[in-house]
């Protein structure tokens, strides 16, 4: 039995993301933005890939965003739950288009700047620290419908005086911040993950490497902005992680995993390092991208490089050279080859902790930066028994095991500077746009069309999340 201890100052949390949680979209002078363009149910994932040029709202589709779990109204109560888990940190992040509806104005909402404030502000109360997002695929419609999104340099001049403005609202507040959540999701799902709606005829390969080159730039600028205003704000960059395991030993399915990790690191790789990786060029050949770039743009990403690595790791994933006769594993936007050593979840996730341990040691001998881990829960359907309560052991058996194998990967050397759950309560699957995919400590009465009292429970796992804490993890 390994005698390793977590440090004193483990920052121990659960997270929510403003567009899964809070609702009230159009409350408060708060703007569309691309995630309430969203549907649940048959064409969701034709505006979630992009593939509708011109997203619009349709009154027979049911939008899971524009109500969340209402964390707008209900805030107060949430925080509190928190609390009494006794969270040392909470992960949330601003709804951009709440504090500038088209995303370009000259200057913020007050409602909306004064609705964040009050959220930090009762997390302090708790002596809960604040993890914030700046961007957690949050992206006005007005910048979409407007600039194309991210396609335009105007997109960044945007982002700039909104980072700006979070800074110096929440300054003192607010000392850990990411700047774009799961930045490579961009790759894989455009429109949810940058507001990218492709035009016909379009290279979508071009237009996404440029739109991460905006990107790129835009969350350079947030680091520099935030150590001007404070020596004492940490940013951090986010990487949807795990692992990509090649099928065989066949040197051909080893390359594949290769070029898999050099893809799905390429930001983080840039965030990290203030430079394009040397593979860039062969990359950009490859998919015909043409990348455009202005006097600066170098220096200002090598002159604002991170602070710290975020990361989510729910799954790894398995590629191979020649997928004939292979399973694929379609549980998620990363489509992989199904490995067969491993369970999956009811919605076809990979159930891997050892991977996670695989997953730190890389990006710790890769980077030589502190790690967070910022996203790791289990989506499941919770059934309330006839008492009420919520049995959910599966969620903490998952959790078990991959808190246990965070502490080994610590244990080989690893910088890990908290571990955030995802997610303190249950909120809208940004997947699926169902809330029977539950992920949280407590369930929320809501249903998948909607219908629910909105009232909180909590769950088996909140008690034993809350020793967890309590011990520091020393009761696994």
């Amino acid at each position: 039995m390994s005698e390793f201890k977590l440090p004193q100052n483990f920052l121990w949390g659960a997270a929510i993301a403003a567009n899964q949680a809070e609702g009230a979209y159009r409350e408060g002078g708060r703007g569309l933005s691309n995630i309430d363009m969203i549907p649940h149910g048959t064409h969701r994932m034709e505006v979630k890939l992009g593939s509708m040029p011109h997203p619009k709202l349709d009154a027979a589709e049911y939008y899971p965003s524009h109500t969340g779990v209402d964390f707008y109204h209900h805030y107060k109560e949430d925080i509190a739950l928190m609390a009494e888990l006794g969270l040392k940190a909470f992960r949330t992040s601003i709804s951009w288009s709440r504090l500038y509806p088209n995303g370009d104005e000259r200057e913020p909402n007050p409602a909306g700047v004064a609705f964040y404030r009050r959220v930090f502000e009762e997390c302090r109360k708790y002596g809960i620290e604040p993890l914030v997002t700046l961007c957690h695929f949050d992206i006005p419609m007005g910048l979409v419908e407007q600039y194309g999104a991210w396609r335009s340099r105007k997109t960044l001049e945007c982002f700039v005086r909104y980072a700006e403005t979070c800074f110096r609202e929440y300054s003192g507040l607010v000392h850990y911040w990411l700047t774009f959540n799961e930045i490579n999701i961009l790759l894989h799902s455009p429109f949810s993950g940058a507001g990218i709606a492709f035009q016909p005829g379009e290279n979508h390969a071009q237009v996404i490497y440029q739109a991460a080159h905006h990107v790129l730039l835009a969350s350079a600028e947030a680091v520099r902005i935030a150590h001007q205003y404070s020596s004492a704000n940490q940013v951090g960059c986010m990487l949807a992680g795990g692992s990509f395991y090649p099928y065989s030993c066949d040197p051909a399915d080893v390359m594949e995993s290769v070029k898999k990790e050099q893809e799905n690191l390429f930001f983080i790789d840039v965030q990290a390092r203030g430079h394009y990786p040397s593979y860039a060029r062969k990359l950009f050949a490859d998919k015909q991208v043409q990348l455009h770039t202005e006097p600066g743009d170098a220096a200002l990403l090598q002159q604002n490089t991170v602070d710290f690595i975020s990361f989510s790791y729910y799954a790894s994933r398995c590629v191979a050279a020649d997928l004939t006769g292979k399973a694929v594993n379609n549980g998620n936007v990363v489509n992989s080859v199904k490995n067969p050593y491993l369970k999956t979840s009811a919605w076809g996730w990979a159930i891997d902790p050892m991977g996670l341990r695989i997953t730190m040691n890389q990006l710790y001998d890769r980077y030589q930066k502190p790690l967070f881990l910022v996203e790791n829960g289990l989506g499941a359907q919770d059934t309330r028994e006839a008492d009420g309560s919520i049995q959910d052991d599966y969620r903490i058996d998952y959790l078990k095991q991959h808190i246990e194998a965070m502490k080994l990967a610590m244990e080989d050397g690893v910088d890990l500077m908290g571990y955030i759950a995802w997610s303190g309560i249950d909120i809208v699957s940004a997947s699926t746009g169902e809330m029977s995919k539950r992920y949280g400590f407590v369930y929320v009465d809501k249903q998948n069309d909607g219908s629910g009292t909105l009232e909180r429970k909590k769950k088996k796992s909140f008690y034993w999340y809350q020793k967890v804490i309590r011990t520091n993890g020393e009761c696994l």
